[in-house]
């Protein structure tokens, strides 16, 4: 089963792509960030996001998306800038039938690290050790999707997902 995981941004869009086996090993096949130019418009930073995510989707062709949930931000043109590439985001996955599982970051740390509260050192740590790799996905918010994806699929597997989530 393949998972598109996604760290919703504005300047960076974490992203990742990881396979599950029937005994629920987690296989990383790749990981990422877009990144939009800052002295581009809003509506140009939205389609380069669109188009990049749309991209790999494509390339990659997931049953799944997990998508994290925004946090409240104190920069409220930040928090809009972010909800609006998050809402680009949600429209593409819907439109292509791809199963979207939102998932907050309280979610991801419980999943990953066993503990809501954990930190994100501790949830870079075993999303490494999850996946079986040498280093920590770098940057941060390529590590952070990959987070979201495996917290996304033992949503799925657990069969912990509200009836929205199911309906999808």
């Amino acid at each position: 089963m393949r998972f598109f995981g996604i760290d919703p941004g504005y300047a960076l869009v974490g992203w990742a792509v990881i396979d599950f086996d029937d005994v629920r090993n987690a296989r990383l096949i790749d990981y990422g960030v877009i990144t939009t130019d800052k002295h581009l418009t809003i509506p140009e930073r939205l389609n380069e996001i669109a188009v990049d995510i749309s991209f790999l989707l494509d390339k990659f062709q997931p049953q799944f998306a997990g998508v994290e949930t925004l946090l409240f931000q104190k920069n409220v043109k930040t928090a809009m800038s972010v909800s609006q590439a998050r809402g680009v985001m949600l429209y593409m996955l819907q439109n292509l039938g791809i199963g979207i599982v939102e998932v907050s970051p309280l979610q991801v740390k419980s999943s990953i690290a066993g503990y809501g509260r954990a930190t994100k050192a501790q949830v870079q740590e075993n999303v490494r050790m999850i996946c079986g790799l040498q280093e920590v996905p770098k940057p941060d918010d390529a590590a952070d999707a990959v987070a979201v994806a495996i917290c996304a699929y033992d949503m799925i597997y657990s069969g912990n997902l509200s009836s929205r989530q199911q309906s999808e």
